[in-house]
């Protein structure tokens, strides 16, 4: 079988607008934002983008894994709104219980969808659509479409809110998820596996790499961490919220994106979509800040739009630099 490569320029323009290209946008955002906005450096600032943001992040991870594939998840930010449900619901009977419940109950919608992808050979953009309805339905049954209290006099709630050595325990959670993950697909023969399955899974299958194996991982693991990023929205909100996570899976895919990784497949960084999932918080954070100055007023929709064109320039950016000989 035959495979078509882009020529060594195009790739080395791929990586740097994927790469140091994301990164560098982000230092000159931070850089232009510290000049123009008191505050913008303060710890409180810092400390409540990341905290924030580090849901994003998580579920970024797992996206990450999935994409590289060549698979899709759509499903994830209807698995963390089902998972603060659960997680809520069980917090009563300690902090621990409440994270198991819904850790596993986004690993288990993660499950599904590697079953249903493996054993069905159904498209992953049609299984985790269909798992992406369901599980937004259980949510609202489980919670009878109501926000749903967490224990108020348990510590379940410090996991969203409080602090280690001044370092808020989201971001430290984050970080953990980080360096493992970095390190499963950098070192691990299911990151090497996953890789080559994006690349050209038929190719794969014939080196005698176990493609299946690998998917079933990646699959579970976005569920997992968007089982995780569930948790840390019920303790930071203090309630499981069934309508949350709208829209969460297409800030993962375009942080993703604009972290370099191909939604082709076969390439891809953990690193990157941390600066890539940064880099779009970092705009609303920014916009905020000029609302404040009174000087202009963008509101949330606007701030939608300005974010939408900046993918889709990112993305036309990709895909110019990838098929440039």
């Amino acid at each position: 079988m035959t495979t078509l490569t882009p020529a060594p320029g195009a790739a080395r323009r791929a990586n740097l607008l994927g790469g140091r290209g994301a990164l560098l946008v982000l230092v000159a955002l931070v850089v232009f934002a510290s000049l123009r906005y008191d505050g913008f450096l303060s710890a409180y600032n810092a400390s409540s983008f990341f905290r924030y943001n580090s849901m994003f992040m998580l579920i970024g991870i797992g996206m990450t894994f999935v994409i590289i594939t060549g698979g899709i998840d759509l499903s994830v930010g209807s698995t963390a709104a089902m998972a603060s449900v659960m997680a809520a619901l069980a917090s009563p009977h300690g902090p621990a219980l409440g994270v198991l419940a819904g850790v596993l109950a986004g690993g288990a919608v993660g499950l599904l969808n590697a079953v249903l992808i493996i054993r069905l050979r159904i498209e992953p953009f049609i299984v985790t659509l269909a798992t992406f309805l369901g599980a937004r339905g259980l949510a609202q049954l489980a919670s009878h479409q109501a926000a749903v209290s967490v224990d108020s006099g348990g510590l379940f709630a410090q996991i969203g809110q409080g602090d280690v050595l001044g370092i808020p325990v989201p971001v430290v959670i984050l970080a953990v998820a980080l360096v493992l993950g970095m390190a499963l697909l950098g070192f691990t023969r299911v990151g090497r596996t996953a890789l080559a399955t994006g690349d050209n899974e038929d190719a794969a299958r014939l080196m005698g790499l176990q493609v299946d194996h690998a998917k079933l991982l990646v699959y579970t693991l976005s569920g997992l961490l968007a089982g995780l990023a569930g948790v840390i929205l019920a303790a930071q909100f203090g309630a499981g919220q069934p309508t949350e996570g709208v829209g969460w899976e297409l800030t993962a895919i375009a942080g993703v994106v604009v972290g370099g990784t191909l939604l082709s497949g076969g390439r891809g960084s953990i690193f990157n979509t941390m600066v890539g999932v940064t880099l779009l918080g970092l705009i609303f954070n920014i916009l905020n800040f000029e609302n404040g100055k009174g000087i202009i007023s963008i509101d949330v929709f606007w701030q939608n739009v300005i974010r939408g064109a900046f993918l889709l320039v990112v993305i036309l950016l990709q895909a110019r630099s990838s098929r440039t000989p």
